[in-house]
Parts: structure tokens; C-alpha cells; sequence
């Protein structure tokens, strides 16, 4: 982890990459009691569990210098198998994809932004995956949106989601084709979409 340097700015170890947040303590896991769309604590895997369906929108935030704010943690029943994930979540019942994206950016990362900036969807998708012993199939709209140079807090982020987060990068495609593992095989592909969108 880093260390605090003058003026109470992060200095991050030799070789750490650059655009790396600083982990963050987890939260102790408590009993949520999570709204509509939202996946379920975590449980005993089950043979035939439903199938959770959820509508979410993802956002990929664009820096200056063409790098992209992704987060990384991991299933909490195999924490020693972590990636790096987009930013979003599921929408709100009455709620549309882009005003999700909007306030889901802000939460987990402090970064406001209007929610018609983030304009058309520059990709959709559906993936099934199994998330604490949860199987889950996720309709994904993706939104690009150019934030400049700003500051990134994870401080909003509910019990489960710092227990299953340890930190954040600007990363550029290549960060993830190389030695760093993507939740989805298609996120450097994303990362270059969301790029050429907002320049």
C-alpha cells in the first residue's frame, strides 16, 4: 500500500502503475437487506438457484490521457481470483439506464456528472455468471463519458461492495491484455470503444 507524502498525497512503491487508487480497508460484511435489482448477500452455492436477472448500466470514465476508471475486486466466495470490473449497477425501478449509470458513478466513485452526458450506449451485452453462490444474468448497457482530470473516492461504497473491492485504476487496454485479468474478455475492446467516443 502507499505511504503519505507531502500534503497528504499518496505516494505509491516503486513499480506500482500508474493511475492506481490505494486499497481500501474492507467493511465487515453486515446483513443488507439489498432493493429490487440488486444481487442478494452472499450464500451456500445451491444446484438449481434461480436465475437472478438484472438490467444495469455501466459506465467507463475517459481521463486525458485516454485511460479508463475501472475497479477491481472479486466474488466473495473466491477472493484469491480477483479482476477488474467496470463501474454501474442495476437500475431502480422507474429509473432509466442513463440516470442509473449517472448516480451509480457517483457512488462508487465520487465522480458527478449530468446524466445526458453520457449521451447513446456505445455497447450492450448480456452475461451469466455466478456471484456468491448467486447465478446471475446481467443485461449491460455501457455509456463512455470524458471526466478530465479528477478526484476518486471509493468512500461510497455500501458493506458488500468494500468487502469485495480493495481498489481502483486508470487503465488503458493494454493494462489488461498484459498481466492484469478483466471480469469480461471484451473490457479492453470497451476501453478502446469508450476512448474514440469521447475524443
Amino acid at each position: 500500500m502507499g505511504t503519505a507524502g507531502p500534503g497528504g498525497r499518496t505516494q505509491k512503491p516503486p513499480g506500482t502503475p500508474r493511475g492506481w487508487g490505494d486499497a481500501i480497508p474492507p467493511g465487515p460484511p453486515g446483513p443488507p437487506g439489498p432493493p429490487a435489482g440488486v444481487v442478494p448477500t452472499p450464500q451456500t452455492p445451491l444446484a438449481g438457484s434461480p436465475l437472478i436477472q438484472r438490467h444495469t448500466a455501466r459506465v467507463l470514465p475517459v481521463d486525458d490521457e485516454g485511460r479508463v476508471l475501472l475497479l477491481h475486486g472479486w466474488d466473495p466466495h473466491r477472493p484469491e481470483d480477483p479482476f477488474w470490473f467496470t463501474v454501474g449497477g442495476a437500475a431502480d425501478e422507474g429509473e432509466s439506464l442513463r440516470d442509473a449509470g449517472a448516480r451509480e458513478l457517483y457512488e462508487e466513485t465520487r465522480i458527478a456528472v449530468n446524466p445526458e452526458r453520457l449521451g447513446d450506449p456505445i455497447a450492450e451485452n448480456v452475461v451469466e455468471f455466478s456471484w456468491g453462490g448467486h447465478r446471475i444474468a446481467q443485461h449491460q448497457t455501457f455509456y463512455a463519458v470524458g471526466v478530465g482530470s479528477v478526484e476518486v473516492s471509493l468512500e461510497g461504497l455500501d458493506q458488500w461492495e468494500r468487502a469485495t473491492t480493495d481498489k481502483y485504476g486508470w487503465l488503458w487496454p493494454e493494462d489488461l491484455e498484459a498481466d492484469e485479468r478483466p471480469a469480461h474478455p471484451d473490457i479492453p475492446d470497451l476501453i478502446r470503444k469508450a476512448v474514440a467516443t469521447v475524443r
